[in-house]
C-alpha cells in the first residue's frame, strides 16, 4: 500500500440510480439495487473463499478510522498476492459515496475484494480481473440491553487454526472456522464462544477479540498465537493507555478468564461489550466493570472524530 491519501478521486459513473430509498451496492465501478447486486458463479471467492474484506463502522457521518481499515485491506491483499485495482484513495471514495447513495449517516460497510471470475480450478492465475464489492447498511450482532448487562459465553469446541496454518492478519473471506465456532454457540444457547488455539491458550471469540481486567492491567491475547490485530482492539488498547491503564499482550489460559476481576469483547460489529458470564462461571462481580465502562465510554466519543467525514 504507497497511496494513503484520501482525498476525492474516484467519480460515479453517469447514470446511476441516486435514490437512497433502497439499498444500493457498488460493484466494480457502478452501483446496482439490492436485488440486482451479484457476482458470477465462477468467483473465486464464492468458490473458494479466495479474497480479503475489511469491516468498517459509520458514526454519525464519520467512517471510523478508514486509514487503518484500508492499510489492513491492502496488507491483506499483499499476503495473499491479489492485486487491488485501484488506490487507497479511490477505495475510500468508494466507501464514503456507497454511504451517501444509502442515505446513512450510522452504519456498517462490508468492503470486499475477491480474486474474481476464472474456473472451477483452484489456480488463481486463471482469475484476471479482481472484483470489489462494498455494502453499506446496517448491523446489530448483539441485543441493545446485553451492553448493559454483559454477556454470558461459553469455550467452544472448535479450535482456532494455528498460526503456522494460516496467518489470522489476513482477514480472508474463509470464515468457517469462525462459522463452526458460532455454531457452538448456537447450541449451547448464548450469543458468542472463546476459541482457543492447540495449546488451550485463548485466542479470540467467533468474531471479536478478546480483553481481561486483572488487578487493575488490561490483558489481551498476542496476535502471533493467532488472534486478528483489530482495528477496535489497537483503539481499545490506546484508549487504556491514555487513561494510565497498563495493557499487556500476553497468553493466557481459561484459568485466568474465570477468575478475572472483568472481561470484554471488541470488534467492528460488538464494539465493546462486557462478559459477565463464560461457562457457567460469573465473572467478577457479575456486571460491566468499571475499567470496561471507561473504556466503552471514551470509545463512544472517539468513534465519531478519528476517521474521514462522509
Amino acid at each position: 500500500m504507497t497511496d494513503t491519501s484520501l482525498s476525492a478521486t474516484t467519480q460515479p459513473k453517469p447514470g446511476v440510480p441516486t435514490d437512497v430509498k433502497s439499498e444500493v451496492v457498488y460493484i466494480d465501478g457502478e452501483f446496482f439495487a439490492k436485488a440486482d447486486a451479484k457476482i458470477s458463479v465462477f468467483d473465486h471467492g464464492f468458490l473458494y473463499g479466495d479474497g480479503v474484506f475489511e469491516g468498517i463502522r459509520l458514526y454519525g457521518g464519520n467512517v471510523f478510522r478508514l486509514k487503518e481499515h484500508l492499510e489492513r485491506l491492502w496488507m491483506s491483499a499483499q499476503a495473499i498476492m491479489l492485486e487491488i485495482p485501484m488506490t487507497p484513495a479511490e477505495m475510500a471514495d468508494i466507501v464514503c459515496e456507497t454511504c451517501r447513495r444509502n442515505g446513512l449517516e450510522d452504519g456498517y460497510i462490508r468492503l470486499v475484494v475477491s480474486r474474481g471470475a476464472g474456473t472451477l480450478g483452484l489456480d488463481p492465475r486463471k482469475c484476471l480481473n479482481p472484483s470489489v464489492i462494498c455494502i453499506a447498511s446496517t448491523i446489530q450482532i448483539y441485543p441493545k440491553e446485553l451492553y448493559d448487562q454483559g454477556l454470558a459465553i461459553i469455550t467452544a469446541a472448535t479450535r482456532r487454526i494455528a498460526p503456522d496454518t494460516f496467518s489470522a492478519r489476513v482477514k480472508s473471506l474463509n470464515y468457517l472456522n469462525n462459522i463452526m465456532a458460532k455454531i457452538n454457540a448456537n447450541n449451547a444457547g448464548v450469543l458468542e464462544a472463546l476459541m482457543l488455539n492447540s495449546e488451550g491458550h485463548v485466542v479470540e471469540a467467533s468474531a471479536d477479540n478478546v480483553f481481561l481486567v486483572k488487578n487493575g492491567v488490561l490483558i489481551t491475547p498476542p496476535t502471533f498465537i493467532g488472534a486478528l490485530k483489530g482495528v477496535t482492539r489497537d483503539a481499545v488498547m490506546e484508549i487504556a493507555e491514555g487513561l494510565g491503564i497498563e495493557v499487556r499482550e500476553e497468553r493466557f489460559a481459561l484459568y485466568e478468564v474465570y477468575t478475572a476481576d472483568e472481561m470484554f469483547l471488541t470488534g467492528t460489529a460488538a464494539e465493546v461489550i462486557s462478559v459477565t458470564k463464560v461457562d457457567g462461571r460469573v465473572i467478577g462481580d457479575g456486571a460491566p466493570g468499571r475499567v470496561t465502562k471507561r473504556i466503552l465510554e471514551k470509545f463512544r466519543a472517539m468513534t465519531t472524530t478519528d476517521g474521514v467525514r462522509i
